[in-house]
């Protein structure tokens, strides 16, 4: 099977079930933002892979799992309203990443300023990752039929990982920047 088929050469592109879009349909774009984000979180991983720090391995998986659910979002995202989604976002996939959440959290110091975004390149990666899922989120809220919980999803994911940068961070001994006082 060859990569490419030349089927997006006049700017559409196929929804599942064959239904032809234009590129910069709102579809397109807010499953296209989920790639980005899908493919930062991996940057993110292959940054881990490297650190010799047992309790990372867990969130390696973590984001694995993650991962894997993105490309159910996208799924259900690529799909014709009245259609048939084969991959759905639950209220239990909503509730795996509370838990994620509510773990890695107790980890961290807690916040008493804003931070900025940064530190080891893996907390960096999961930082832009974060922006990029809001983006996703942002996208996806006016879509036709979207379900509730891939919404729900999206912005928990968000949060989620924002408290990981947090952690890899801090496991990693990397401090937070903080912001500058103006009256400084």
């Amino acid at each position: 099977m060859k990569i490419y088929t030349r089927t997006g050469d006049k700017g559409t592109t196929s929804l599942v079930y064959g239904q032809r879009v234009p590129k910069n349909d709102e579809r397109v774009e807010a499953y296209g933002t989920i790639d980005e984000a899908n493919s930062m979180i991996g940057l993110a991983s292959s940054y881990l892979k490297n650190e010799n720090h047992e309790e990372l391995k867990s969130l390696l998986d973590k984001f694995h799992r993650i991962q894997t659910l993105l490309f159910h979002v996208g799924a259900e995202l690529s799909t014709p309203p009245q259609k048939e989604v084969k991959w759905k976002i639950e209220g239990k996939h909503i509730k795996e990443l509370e838990e994620y959440i509510d773990e890695l959290d107790a980890k961290v110091p807690p916040l008493k300023q804003f931070i900025l975004p940064g530190g080891h390149p893996a907390g960096a990666a999961l930082h832009v990752a974060r922006t990029i899922v809001r983006r996703a989120e942002r996208c996806s809220v006016s879509i036709e039929a979207i379900n509730p919980d891939a919404l729900a999803y999206l912005n928990r994911l968000s949060d989620f990982l924002f408290v990981a940068a947090r952690y890899v961070n801090h496991s990693l001994q990397v401090e937070e920047s903080k912001l500058h006082d103006d009256n400084e």
